[in-house]
């Protein structure tokens, strides 16, 4: 074998790049594209909001009501 006619090897793909989705208009344009990043993204913002609101329930559940001043309304038509 002549050693200028070594064989080049294959570019090697990365086949556990998991997913990407394309989503594409009725004219075949890019509106947009998701990717496994953004789904981790998307459910760790859902799990910060339903924490921050179970600690808002529970915070307002232990709080003081606050006290308001009884309002004395007349009524618009007196008759005495």
């Amino acid at each position: 074998m002549n050693k200028f006619e070594s064989r080049q090897s294959e570019p090697k793909t990365n086949n556990n790049a998991g997913w990407i989705i394309h989503v594409y208009d009725k004219s075949r344009r890019l509106l947009f594209v998701l990717e496994p990043s953004h789904a981790w993204l998307f459910f760790l913002g859902c799990g910060v909001g339903l924490l921050l609101s179970v600690v808002w329930v529970n915070v307002a559940r232990h709080s003081p009501p606050l006290e308001s001043s009884p309002v004395k309304v007349s009524p618009p038509f007196q008759l005495d």
